[in-house]
């Protein structure tokens, strides 16, 4: 519920540089010249009440007030430098794509827009503040994409190595997400008290294989730590569940409701709510296609481009050559040469009017011409495959933490020497 504080905080607490009247900017007192804008004192103040507000929801004492200033000073300095940079490099954030995150931040938190509005009211934020710090989180996010993050790579041998340390195995091993349900037995129950606990349990699993909503029920009737979150007890790898819960979860699938178990603490009922990662098979059906493409441009409209698609596949229905017919027409540069081929794909790597088509077209059929964003296509499929997509996928997750390992480090150290390499004046 609060993810949207954390991205209006952003990476370095609240954005710099609120509007204010030109008035009231004669009166506010300098506090830190950073190359060419400035910080003023309103602005400090704001940011270290909300720093202040932040550290007090989160139950942290707080440090000594000019430790603070200067730490929220500096803050605000190295996030002037970045807006400044994005300015510089005419980053903009239009009103769509500022409008969509905002929808998607209030999504996220289950809100409506307007829910999501009073949410911020109830903390003193104004939706209008709010949106100006989006986007200039936004512009941050855009300039040290282009200065950090675009530049990392990660070799093959370096995911190869991840792969086998100890610390890659267990970082790619299952996580599982879990409900769960106790019936509480006292100390040293009785046999009948062990019984009607026991009854209990039963009648609770019963009715949670008739369909029940795990969630109310567990709100209802558990005396679990987490029985008012609806008994979700989050993501966790197998060792830190309890041993009686990891033994059970390795042979359930996705959805399962184990029967009671029992432990001294009483009878347990769990639900596999979901699973990630780990070295199941993940087999995903490959399709061996090619296709041509043809691209509307200057010379030729989109209406002259679908009649030449409509030709070229009477005269493949016709019996002339798929390649020959791809090599002469396709606009398609990294398979026109190859006759069209793509070889095998993966349907999800595909845009979505690709990937439906390959599902509808049958083995060594011809496509009629259909569009996507790329133009218009004619596409055949040749065979078909199950491939287990476990290593690829692993392959990708390693390549993903070592990558943010990555960043991570290349951006503190991009954000010291731009730190450095600035004229900075502070005036407190």
């Amino acid at each position: 519920m609060k993810w949207y504080k954390q991205l209006i905080l952003a990476t370095c607490i609240g954005m710099a540089f609120n509007p204010v009247s030109a008035s009231a900017e004669t009166l506010d007192r300098i506090v830190a010249v950073v190359d060419s804008d400035v910080v003023t004192a309103s602005q400090l103040q704001e940011r270290l009440a909300m720093v202040r507000r932040k550290l007090r929801q989160r139950d942290t004492e707080l440090p000594p007030e000019d430790a603070l200033t200067k730490q929220v000073l500096e803050k605000l300095i190295i996030e002037s430098l970045q807006l400044q940079m994005g300015d510089r490099a005419n980053i903009r954030i239009n009103e769509q794509t500022l409008g969509d995150t905002v929808n998607r931040i209030a999504q996220r938190n289950n809100m409506s827009l307007s829910e999501f509005q009073q949410a911020l009211a109830q903390d003193g934020i104004s939706f209008e503040k709010a949106r100006e710090q989006i986007r200039r989180d936004l512009i941050i996010n855009r300039v040290r994409k282009r200065r950090v993050a675009d530049r990392i790579q990660v070799t093959q041998q370096e995911i190869k190595n991840f792969l086998q340390s100890e610390q890659g195995k267990y970082q790619l091993s299952a996580d599982y997400r879990l409900g769960h349900i106790l019936i509480a037995l006292p100390e040293s129950a009785t046999p009948n008290q062990a019984n009607q606990a026991k009854q209990k349990a039963t009648t609770v699993y019963q009715k949670l294989k008739q369909g029940a909503n795990f969630g109310q029920v567990a709100v209802a009737v558990s005396d679990g730590q987490k029985a008012l979150e609806g008994g979700d007890l989050g993501w966790r790898k197998a060792n830190q569940l309890p041993s009686l819960f990891a033994n059970q979860v390795q042979s359930m699938n996705k959805g399962d409701i184990s029967k009671p178990i029992r432990s001294p603490s009483g009878f347990h009922i769990i639900k596999l709510i979901a699973k990630r990662g780990g070295q199941d098979k993940l087999m995903q059906t490959q399709f061996k296609a090619r296709h041509i493409l043809l691209k509307p441009s200057e010379i030729r409209s989109e209406k002259q481009t679908k009649a030449l698609a409509d030709r070229l596949y009477l005269r493949l229905e016709n019996g002339e050559d798929f390649t020959q017919l791809a090599k002469a027409f396709s606009d398609d540069s990294g398979s026109a040469l190859n006759g069209g081929s793509l070889d095998w794909v993966n349907p999800n790597d595909m845009v979505p009017a690709f990937r439906d088509k390959l599902s509808e077209v049958s083995v060594n059929t011809i496509s009629k011409p259909f569009k996507s964003r790329y133009g218009w296509h004619i596409l055949q499929v040749l065979d078909t495959r199950q491939q287990d997509m476990s290593k690829l996928v692993q392959e990708n997750r390693a390549r993903i933490i070592l990558r943010n390992r990555k960043y991570e480090e290349e951006l503190q150290n991009w954000l010291r020497q731009i730190r450095a390499e600035a004229y900075v004046e502070i005036k407190l």
